[in-house]
């Protein structure tokens, strides 16, 4: 269980070995002799907040945790990039739904490249759905089809279906079955 003591050949205080540091290595053990130690699985994750503490998840073949090696392969898309020159349409003249439908196949294309996020793509194809159901308040804006100090017309003759045939019954499952 624990190793054995030194043997001591005199009385002295030189025969007592020296104390070592707790991440000091035993320089009589021969496996540390030049080598770096060998991985135990039980590491911490290299990665450090901005307030100087360590992650403290265990470490993948990376050195880092899964959290960090996950955000470390993430490509980061800055968020002042102006991709208007991507779309070939003015951004202003999202007027009818054939741009709007050009517009988002744009947008698609950009994502599927991983040039623009999800979360920001997610957020453009909201606000097209947005002018996408403002187009036709706009069209009866501009377009009025009647008077709008015209009254409203009320019809009272309405013609009425004919019920004076009477259809024939229908057979039931009952009936089949009989």
């Amino acid at each position: 269980m624990y190793p054995p003591a030194p043997a001591v050949l005199s009385n002295g205080p030189a025969a007592v070995p020296p104390k070592r540091t707790k991440n000091e290595p035993q320089a009589s053990s021969p496996c540390f002799a030049g080598a770096t130690p060998v991985a135990t699985g039980h590491e911490k994750c290299r990665h450090f907040t901005a307030r100087g503490r360590q992650c403290r998840l265990p470490a993948l073949r990376s050195g880092l945790c899964f959290r960090h090696a996950a955000l470390e392969l993430q490509s980061t898309q800055p968020v002042d990039v102006d991709l208007s020159a991507d779309f070939l349409i003015q951004l202003d003249g999202l007027r009818s739904a054939g741009q709007i439908n050009q517009f988002l196949a744009k947008l698609l294309i950009l994502v599927v490249q991983n040039r623009i996020s999800a979360r920001r793509a997610a957020v453009l194809a909201y606000i097209t759905n947005q002018l996408l159901r403002t187009l036709p308040a706009i069209d009866r804006e501009l377009n009025p089809k009647e008077d709008p100090n015209a009254t409203a017309e009320i019809i009272f003759d309405a013609p009425r279906p004919d019920r004076t045939e009477q259809p024939e019954p229908q057979l039931t499952y009952a009936d089949v079955r009989a």
